[in-house]
């Protein structure tokens, strides 16, 4: 089917609107799937699930603490609260999966480290306006965050940046079960260096996934692995 020029593969799209209000006002439609800028995505979280709507909404859920604030508020008042989910995809990659089913069982605490080669983008790029965009630290490093909190399957404790330059940052996260966690985020390398790679430490073995696609394995006793999807 094609509406205004867009393929879909699986479902019909029977109507295509920019009234906001009348897609939240249609007893049809139960659920919203929000992948507007940044800045708009508290209030029409907000509005959504005040029109009793399911609500998947693209990272980051809002740009700054009032927007969140304001969705704690929503949800707070809310006799019954519909389904909100933020669109935070690392973890359901299926070497994230594999992963964790190494991990299983891991008594003691994990060292995560997460180096992205997010690299440089143009300075008037929409995503580094802190009114529009939030910066790319808020905009997408906090995939990052979430994933490693993931891993660690405990609660984040404390937490710490260092500023570098402009988009070049590491971020510290202390987990309450003892784990540790750090993101490197970096504007300033090079593009034949993978884009994501995820370091696990635990338990006399090392995990290693580059770009999702790769995972090595390190262990006392045996040689390197190496899998591929």
């Amino acid at each position: 089917y094609k509406v205004t020029g867009v393929q879909t593969c699986a479902l019909p799209i029977c109507t295509a609107t920019t009234d906001t209000a009348a897609v939240l006002a249609d007893p049809a439609v139960d659920t919203v799937f929000i992948a507007t800028r940044h800045d708009s995505h508290a209030r029409l979280v907000c509005e959504a699930l005040k029109a009793g709507k399911n609500v998947f909404v693209e990272k980051p859920l809002a740009i700054d603490l009032a927007g969140l604030e304001e969705i704690e508020a929503v949800c707070a008042a809310l006799p019954q609260v519909p389904l909100l989910m933020v669109g935070f995809n690392r973890r359901f990659a299926p070497h994230i999966v594999k992963l964790q089913e190494l991990l299983r069982g891991a008594r003691e605490p994990k060292a995560l480290i997460m180096t992205v080669n997010a690299g440089a983008i143009p300075a008037d790029h929409w995503t580094r306006d802190p009114e529009r965009g939030g910066g790319r630290i808020i905009g997408e490093a906090c995939h990052f965050i979430d994933l490693l909190r993931f891993l660690a399957g405990s609660a984040i404790a404390s937490s710490g940046v260092t500023r570098l330059s402009g988009d070049t940052v590491s971020i510290a996260l202390s987990f309450a079960d003892g784990s540790t966690g750090t993101v490197h985020y970096l504007a300033n390398g090079h593009r034949s260096f993978p884009k994501e790679r995820l370091e696990v430490f635990c338990g006399g073995r090392i995990l290693q996934l580059d770009n999702f696609r790769t995972l090595r394995g390190y262990e006392i006793g045996r040689a390197s692995c190496r899998e591929r999807v």
